[in-house]
């Protein structure tokens, strides 16, 4: 593994945090970070509604069936569909907020803290159960919550690699798909 990926290899799902709350500078950064994604026609599709309040808090992790996690801060990303006014764009929202999700896990990572990304969209139910804890217009579709703290856990770098799932100039099937 190439150190000057270490923040890459480094990011792991954490689901185990300490009570201590995310500075504000540190949550500037995580939401100046996911803003940095790339977009569609740069159409920047998202809203961010960040959750602190405890009573929210766990009216997330009720709505959420894998979201039982006690951190301090949640981040749900949300595409914005009334705001787009380029069907390329509309068609690419899903991509550009999850983009931005993976730019607010890996800096995350950067500054020491933990996360982990809790799927909501494409799932109807929690969409409507999610839209419903954070007071969202129909226009706005949750994609995701991610939950975010100081980790009380630790998990070692690594990646994923695999040789056989790769292939060059055109594919082909090395393993059983």
């Amino acid at each position: 593994m190439n150190p000057k990926l270490d923040f890459i290899f480094k990011r792991r799902s954490i689901r185990k945090f300490t009570e201590e709350a995310v500075s504000e500078a540190d949550l500037q950064d995580l939401l100046e970070a996911a803003m940095a994604a790339p977009t569609a026609v740069n159409s920047q599709p998202w809203h961010f509604v960040v959750v602190r309040d405890e009573a929210q808090l766990q009216a997330l992790r009720k709505a959420l069936p894998f979201g039982k996690m006690q951190a301090p801060l949640a981040i749900s990303v949300c595409g914005v569909m009334g705001k787009l006014n380029h069907l390329v764009a509309e068609k690419f929202w899903m991509q550009d907020c999850s983009a931005a999700t993976e730019n607010i896990l890996l800096a995350a990572t950067a500054l020491g803290l933990g996360s982990v990304w809790c799927g909501v969209s494409p799932s109807f139910a929690m969409v409507k159960s999610i839209s419903e804890v954070l007071g969202l217009p129909k226009q706005v579709i949750p994609l995701n919550v991610i939950f975010i703290g100081h980790p009380a856990e630790s998990r070692e770098a690594g990646t994923k690699y695999s040789a056989k799932k790769v292939s060059y100039e055109r594919y082909r099937q090395t393993e059983p798909e």
